[in-house]
């Protein structure tokens, strides 16, 4: 009998996987109503594993926590190989539109500049957040306002 339900389990998973379907959409964020592609590689970076993209979530959701006021979004990375970065709205406000969602990501951007990161890639005038990502190997970015749209940018690959 756990044969069998293992045996499903696996055959869903594979489905799932080879139609694409994603599992966070309807259970973080809903429907994805609008999409973009980021395809602009400015440099290749050396291979950026789990730890990278975790790590870099992690340190971002640790700067809102230390801040004295509560964060108004939250940052995590999901996947196997935590190759998906979301960011969802915890108010109704700070994502009201995609506008709003753009600008808190161009202050991700001007917050990054700030450390040597961007200076040693020699990006630090021109990169930005999805540069970032991009160098990081992220495959996408959802962000939402958490109850009525989400938008989706897939990187290309480097």
């Amino acid at each position: 009998m756990r044969s069998l339900i293992a045996i499903i389990l696996i055959t869903f998973a594979n489905i799932t996987v080879a139609q694409g379907i994603d599992t966070n959409e309807g259970y973080y964020y809903p429907k994805v109503t609008s999409q973009e592609a980021f395809n602009r590689v400015l440099l290749t970076s050396p291979k950026a594993d789990k730890d990278v993209r975790t790590g870099f979530a992690t340190s971002i959701t640790l700067a809102q926590l230390a801040a004295p006021e509560s964060p108004r979004y939250v940052i995590f990375a999901k996947g196997g190989d935590a190759e998906k970065l979301v960011i969802i709205a915890l108010d109704d406000q700070v994502f009201l539109t995609l506008y709003r969602a753009r600008a808190v990501l161009a202050q991700l951007t001007s917050n990054l500049r700030g450390n040597n990161f961007l200076g040693k890639q020699d990006l630090k005038d021109e990169g930005t957040f999805y540069d970032l990502l991009q160098l990081m190997q992220f495959k996408t970015l959802v962000i939402s306002d958490g109850a009525t749209w989400a938008h989706r940018v897939t990187f290309a690959p480097e």
